[in-house]
């Protein structure tokens, strides 16, 4: 079993983990899939890229246990392979986390790889759909977002990415 497809999968449809782990081969369509989420109870209508019809396609043959689309495993084992792979790519920046206990103030540094989740391909899906110049009602649209405040720390990142983009200007 590829693992790595399934974080692809959710990297390409924006689906969480729950809902790719919940997809039945009756949830796709011909050139979408059709799903009632997990977390909010929406239903969503995602269209299929090549890449995401290409993951389907590798699994359209196998019949999986309970009808299922895909070979799934439980999430504390995918974030397992996940935190395993990143570390393997040496994505290993030190990212710092500041939260409170009470009013003390607790800084911890962690290795990038150690916080990476499931969640991350969630993320991937919209701030890659936002930089490719989507609009954020279409992309809410597919991740079932309800409203722009909701949608705005991935826009914030978004931002950040072009902002990025536009200083390799600066190279030249």
């Amino acid at each position: 079993m590829r693992r790595d497809r399934l974080f692809l999968f959710t990297c390409f449809t924006g689906l969480r983990y729950s809902d790719v782990f919940n997809l039945k081969t009756s949830d796709i369509k011909d050139n979408h899939i059709e799903v009632t989420t997990v977390k909010t109870a929406d239903s969503l209508i995602i269209e299929l890229n090549n890449h995401s019809r290409s993951i389907l396609d590798k699994y359209k043959a196998i019949h999986f246990e309970d009808n299922k689309a895909l070979p799934v495993i439980t999430n504390q084992k995918m974030n397992d392979y996940l935190k395993e792979l990143a570390e393997l790519a040496e994505i290993d920046e030190p990212i710092r986390e500041t939260y409170y206990k009470g009013n003390q103030r607790i800084d911890d540094v962690t290795p990038k790889y150690a916080l990476l989740g499931t969640h991350a391909g969630r993320r991937t899906f919209i701030c890659n759909a936002l930089s490719l110049g989507i609009p954020p009602q279409v992309v809410m649209k597919w991740t079932g977002h309800s409203d722009y405040k909701a949608m705005k720390p991935y826009i914030d990142i978004a931002d950040d990415i072009r902002a990025n983009a536009m200083d390799k200007f600066n190279q030249l």
